[in-house]
């Protein structure tokens, strides 16, 4: 990606790889925190294919940058590619299957929902 001339190593900018990473336990996953008062947003870059065992949280609102994931909600699996965006209801079991290059930011209706 080039901007004003200068090619960008990262999808991300500076300033965004500058904020505190998070630990996700999946392997290939890096991630930066946003941290508001009721709200966190996710910056994350999936480097290897990922399985996202199922689980549940707060209201989650994602939009994929970059890459695709499989995401299985309510027993049913959409797929979801740069440019898309799905919501993801409190308390709603889901889970996903993610290859490697998806990038995209969540925002989730969880104040603590990832620690520094």
């Amino acid at each position: 990606m080039l901007i004003n001339g200068d090619l960008i190593k990262d999808i991300f900018p500076e300033f965004i790889t500058k904020l505190p990473k998070i630990n996700i336990p999946i392997q290939g996953c890096t991630a930066y925190l946003f941290q508001g008062e009721k709200q966190q947003i996710v910056f994350m870059r999936f480097d290897k294919d990922a399985i996202v065992p199922e689980h549940s949280h707060g209201c989650q609102w994602e939009i994929v940058l970059d890459g695709k994931a499989d995401v299985y909600l309510n027993d049913e699996k959409k797929q979801y590619c740069k440019g898309d965006r799905f919501y993801v209801p409190a308390d709603t079991p889901h889970k996903a299957r993610i290859y490697a290059g998806y990038t995209a930011i969540a925002i989730f209706d969880q104040p603590d929902r990832y620690k520094i």
